[in-house]
């Protein structure tokens, strides 16, 4: 890969916001949202702590079996050879030993029993041979082996998840070992997006000279269903400068972010920008990546707002790499990256120094356990079946130019992305 360190002198690189620089100016414009809302704990699967939870009781909140087996008395262990022990019982999970415990007596214990208060070790069944109602221990053991105390997993009044913590399964899990039945989670951030532009249309639609269909909107969609946030699809507004401010202001309204396709490029001869202007303190800015150049950023009324360009992949880019960001931040996530992996790229990749590439590509491991990636071809940005073939961006640095075949790369890996 070649490489170039003056990435300043690059004629494609002067007055461009890298990538990084671009993201730290929106994260550091980002506040959390501080509303929640109380929601059942199988309707919390994905959403944000907005308080800590603490354990109410000590987990597990008594002395239990590891293993199906027997307790016994670690004494009555020492003071003979090859122990043998009376069996004077049984514990049940749910159903502990009621009785007394006495020397050279054991007790038949199962997984998540009670352990009886006069023992203090369990012999796993298969250490032991029984005879009646008796049993013969003849393998090695340790006084308190297999035995579960209280508090070992969770300690009473300890934080058992904190504020700002993604709800997995198996904090559902969790939440109901405590207990817990409801919890306080941060509410979903409210998304809306619009189209504009006389040229597009809606799906079933019949096409007229010059038309195309509206491809933006159902691609928004889907990335931001992956984010869980509530939608409002406002639908393609047409040029025409009243009815562009009014969705402005209406959709500023009704949202937390508002997201728009297309329009924004510096000099844009619309009233996309001009209705910017006028109504929010928007920055237009040229980033130093491709695909996606053009993005405009900032508020308007109380909203985010995120103006994206227009081509498909340019728009599906800049969100990944802006506008979901801000949107984890908005939810209250704390751990905001994505995720990424390195792979042998089996093409030759063209690439102009001094901006950042995102290119699509196919990754997938071979039988020696590597990874390998190769090019879908074709990495204009409204190639759009580029997107759908590809199940990763090759990630090409500022600073680098042509990747040769047999080369290491960085690959940002689609699942649970796009």
């Amino acid at each position: 890969m070649t490489t170039h360190t003056d990435c300043g002198c690059d004629s494609l690189a002067q007055n461009y916001l890298s990538v990084e620089a671009a993201l730290e100016h929106i994260l550091s414009t980002v506040n959390a949202l501080q509303q929640s809302e109380s929601v059942a704990i199988r309707q919390s699967l994905g959403r944000v702590l907005a308080e800590d939870i603490t354990a109410p009781f000590n987990v597990p909140p008594h002395r239990n079996s590891a293993m199906d087996g027997y307790a016994v008395k670690f004494s009555d262990l020492q003071e003979q050879q090859k122990p043998r022990l009376k069996v004077v019982g049984e514990s049940f999970a749910g159903h502990p030993y009621q009785g007394e415990v006495k020397a050279g007596e054991c007790v038949r214990i199962m997984t998540g029993a009670v352990v009886p208060d006069d023992t203090d070790t369990v012999i796993m069944q298969e250490h032991v041979e029984r005879t009646s109602d008796e049993i013969h221990i003849s393998h090695q053991y340790k006084q308190g082996q297999n035995v579960r105390h209280p508090g070992e997993d969770l300690q009473q009044g300890s934080v058992a998840l904190a504020a700002g913590k993604k709800l997995n399964s198996a904090d559902l899990g969790l939440l109901a070992s405590l207990g817990v039945g409801e919890v306080n989670v941060i509410r979903k951030p409210k998304v809306v997006f619009f189209s504009t532009g006389d040229e597009l249309k809606n799906v079933g639609q019949t096409l007229q000279a010059g038309d195309i269909y509206d491809s933006n909107r159902y691609t928004l969609f889907g990335l931001l269903k992956t984010l869980d946030v509530d939608i409002l699809d406002m639908g393609v507004i047409p040029d025409d400068q009243q009815a562009i401010e009014t969705a402005f202001n209406e959709g500023s309204q009704l949202g937390d972010m508002l997201i728009t396709s297309g329009g924004v490029s510096v000099g844009d001869a619309d009233y996309v920008t001009e209705t910017l202007e006028k109504m929010g303190q928007i920055g237009f800015w040229k980033i130093a990546m491709k695909p996606g150049k053009p993005l405009a950023f900032g508020k308007i009324n109380n909203a985010l707002f995120f103006g994206l360009p227009g081509n498909p992949v340019s728009v599906m880019a800049t969100f990944v790499l802006f506008a979901r960001p801000a949107l984890q931040k908005l939810k209250g996530l704390s751990d905001i990256h994505i995720p990424q992996r390195t792979a042998i790229c089996d093409s030759h990749l063209k690439k102009h120094i001094g901006r950042k590439d995102h290119q699509r590509g196919i990754y997938f491991q071979n039988e020696q356990g590597e990874l390998h990636v190769s090019t879908t071809g074709l990495q204009g940005s409204h190639v759009l079946s580029s997107m759908s073939k590809a199940n990763c961006f090759i990630v090409l640095p500022q600073d680098s130019g042509d990747v040769e075949a047999g080369e290491e790369v960085v690959i940002y890996p689609f699942d649970g992305l796009i």
